[in-house]
């Protein structure tokens, strides 16, 4: 749903901290907003780089890569990118190697500097937004709508799916950069993570996640997960989230699966008892 224009024909929203948004002539949607479903994304090399030293990355992963990450895009309601990534790279964020429609563009930008001009800001039907502390900063350009997220906690990854929501995104997908994912990660806000791993070593570069470190091994993340090998190499990581948010291990989602599932967390616990007994 959008908000009323203000300022020419730019939408404005502001999350209060009871998550109602405020603005002039905009009413609350008398239905309550499906529940939010987060997939991240990550590509990078086998020794975990995402660009060069140099800053380079496109593109690190081949082509079938890329249309999954397509597929995935033109499966939500809209993709979310941190402005760095808007700078840095100039994305447009759009469905093009498959079949499909673009989702919205979400562009977390607290401090107001991104480029009116940037590409992702393109008028081709599909809605844009960018999220921002106040309502100052760079001028955006017309029918680009405002998220205001106020207070200090304004740019927690909760508060954002919180406001997405809201402004009735429910299924996201968090494309980067590497900073934006962590976070979202680090607050446990990812549903299920996708990861594109490429067969080049870089040596050195951009690392690619970096999150609060485990003091021990027995408290790792260990999520299910599924691996695909495409024809040009590189591997897909499909990881379930929700199961291993609880106990560090993978297994806390268990008991929320279906039938069907539990052979595969029955198999899960089995491998890593004996990788135990192996150690």
């Amino acid at each position: 749903m959008s908000g009323e224009p203000s300022g020419g024909s730019t939408g404005s929203f502001c999350l209060h901290p009871e998550v109602a948004t405020a603005t002039a002539g905009h009413k609350a949607p008398a239905a309550q907003p499906a529940p939010a479903r987060v997939i991240g994304q990550l590509g990078q090399s086998l020794d975990g780089r995402i660009a060069t030293a140099s800053g380079e990355s496109k593109y690190i992963n081949g082509m079938h890569s890329l249309a999954h990450l397509h597929s995935l895009r033109a499966s939500v309601d809209a993709v979310v990118v941190g402005v760095g990534t808007v700078v840095a790279d100039d994305p447009l964020l759009t469905v093009r190697h498959v079949a499909g429609r673009s989702p919205a563009r979400v562009v977390l930008d607290p401090s107001g500097r991104v480029d009116p001009q940037a590409r992702c800001f393109a008028a081709d039907g599909a809605r844009r937004v960018v999220v921002r502390r106040g309502r100052g900063g760079r001028p955006l350009p017309e029918g680009v709508e405002t998220l205001v997220l106020p207070g200090e906690a304004a740019f927690a990854p909760a508060a954002v799916i919180a406001g997405l929501r809201e402004m009735g995104f429910s299924r996201l997908l968090v494309e980067g950069g590497a900073r934006t994912l962590a976070a979202f990660l680090d607050a446990a806000c990812i549903d299920e993570l996708h990861v594109f791993v490429s067969p080049v070593i870089l040596g050195s570069g951009r690392q690619g996640l970096a999150l609060s470190g485990r003091e021990t091994l027995a408290s790792a993340l260990r999520p299910a997960a599924r691996a695909r090998v495409f024809p040009d190499g590189d591997v897909l990581f499909e990881l379930d989230l929700r199961a291993a948010a609880g106990d560090g291990l993978g297994t806390s989602g268990r008991d929320a699966r279906g039938p069907g599932d539990q052979g595969e967390s029955e198999d899960h616990e089995q491998r890593r008892s004996r990788l135990r007994a192996a150690g």
